[in-house]
């Protein structure tokens, strides 16, 4: 490994808590409203195909939010059983938990163990992200968010950006996140050192990316990353 100089790190899903609960109840609701033949765990899984599906072909000159992709994808899910229901009331419940998700209960000592800059790089639209940093006073020097880069991970764009605001090399940076695709893919193309958190309650990962290292939760980070 290189000399690391700096963090990056993951929000949702590694510093807070993923969304599999609230996707749940809003397939939930989904499912009872407009009479879905599946379950509702089901229906997660197709919706979040049909997500990371919207997403890959919204970077750059073809960016949408993800607010946009999670209701275009919504709908285009109901559309393959034949319902065509407003999708927007259903995508507002995981609009509340974007703005105040729960943290990981590894998250603040992380956070406050490290003693290198560290940077937020998140698959989120700037206001939602903001708001969740704010309400829990998280002390990132740096905050990178899709919207702001107009491309989600793993487009490497991203973490370009984020390296460029901390000054420092890509070979010198180290990225940490439960996402294969998302994180450790688009990282390690970067030459960036990769550091998985493998949590259990993830809904679906289309990633296949290996990692330089992998942890059960983040205090094994924070132990590699004093070693270091």
């Amino acid at each position: 490994m290189s000399r690391i100089e700096a963090v990056l790190v993951d929000f949702y899903g590694t510093i807070s808590a993923g969304d599999r609960a609230a996707v749940e109840r809003a397939c939930a609701r989904i499912v009872t409203a407009c009479r879905l033949p599946l379950s509702a765990a089901e229906l997660a899984v197709i919706w979040g195909e049909r997500f990371f599906e919207a997403i890959e072909q919204s970077n750059h000159q073809h960016f949408r939010t993800l607010y946009e992709c999670e209701v275009s994808s919504l709908e285009a899910t109901l559309a393959e059983y034949g319902v065509a229901a407003d999708p927007r009331p259903f995508v507002a419940e995981l609009e509340a938990y974007w703005a105040d998700p729960p943290l990981h209960a590894d998250a603040v000592a992380f956070l406050q163990d490290i003693k290198l800059p560290i940077c937020c790089v998140s698959n989120a639209d700037s206001m939602p992200l903001a708001a969740a940093i704010a309400r829990h006073a998280l002390p990132f020097d740096a905050v990178v968010c899709s919207e702001a880069a107009r491309c989600y991970k793993p487009q490497v764009a991203i973490f370009e950006r984020a390296a460029r605001q901390l000054g420092v090399a890509p070979q010198n940076l180290i990225h940490i996140g439960d996402s294969l695709h998302s994180d450790i893919g688009g990282a390690s193309r970067l030459g960036i050192t990769t550091v998985w958190v493998r949590r259990e309650a993830r809904i679906h990962d289309i990633g296949t990316s290996t990692p330089d290292h992998v942890v059960e939760r983040l205090t094994e980070a924070t132990a590699l990353l004093l070693r270091r």
